[in-house]
Formats: C-alpha cells, sequence, structure tokens
C-alpha cells in the first residue's frame, strides 16, 4: 500500500526558520549597537567638530564654497552634513541626528568653536 507523503508542511517550516534566522540577525546588530553607543557618539562627537571647524576655516577664511568645502573631509565622514549661517559667520556640523558641533568666523581669531550654551545664547 502506498503512502501519500504531505509537503504542505515544509515551505511553512523553512519560512519560519527564515523569520528566526532574520529576527535573530537583527537583534545581534542592536545589541553591538547597544554595546559601542559610547565609541560611537564619541567619533561623531570629534567628526563633528572636526567638521564644523575645517568648513568654518574653508568658507570664511579660505572664501570656498560651503559644497566645496566638504572635499575635504577625511574618508568616512560621509554621515556628516554641513549647514551654513552667512549672516551669523557659523557653520554647524551634524552626523545622524546625534551629534552637532558649531563654529564660528571671528575676526582676528579665525574660527572658533561654540559651546551648546554659546549656540543657544544668541
Amino acid at each position: 500500500m502506498a503512502t501519500v507523503k504531505d509537503t504542505s508542511r515544509a515551505p511553512r517550516s523553512r519560512m519560519r526558520i527564515a523569520l528566526y534566522a532574520a529576527a535573530l540577525f537583527l537583534l545581534i546588530l542592536i545589541a553591538l549597537f547597544a554595546y559601542n553607543y559610547n565609541s560611537i557618539r564619541g567619533q561623531l562627537d570629534v567628526g563633528t567638530g572636526y567638521g564644523a571647524r575645517v568648513a568654518c576655516s574653508c568658507h570664511f577664511v579660505g572664501g570656498r564654497d560651503i559644497e566645496d568645502c566638504g572635499k575635504d573631509f577625511e574618508p568616512g565622514m560621509e554621515v556628516i552634513s554641513l549647514s551654513l549661517d552667512e549672516e551669523r559667520k557659523r557653520v554647524t556640523a551634524s552626523a545622524l541626528l546625534m551629534e552637532t558641533a558649531t563654529a564660528e568666523f571671528r575676526e582676528g581669531w579665525g574660527c572658533v568653536m561654540l559651546t551648546d550654551e554659546q549656540v543657544q545664547a544668541e
């Protein structure tokens, strides 16, 4: 007597295994991000400060266009975006909605970094 094999459950179990594997992979990524969060924040803080200072000097001291100043960035700084305030002579660099830094051009001093309190005061 011949038996009929039910294979309708095989695709469903493969789908479940794939879903569990994807969930596990996502969980590992979240854990790695959480473990390295302070290091990531520190690197973004340094990168935004460097970006704001270099772009401010490039634009206000060197007289170059702000888009052209992005060429002066080191490799790996693609996540940093710049915004220009011509009226106040400031350049703000921000990265991934996590860190920002502002540099201001002052005659005779060049570009100086501003604290958060100085940025909020004006």
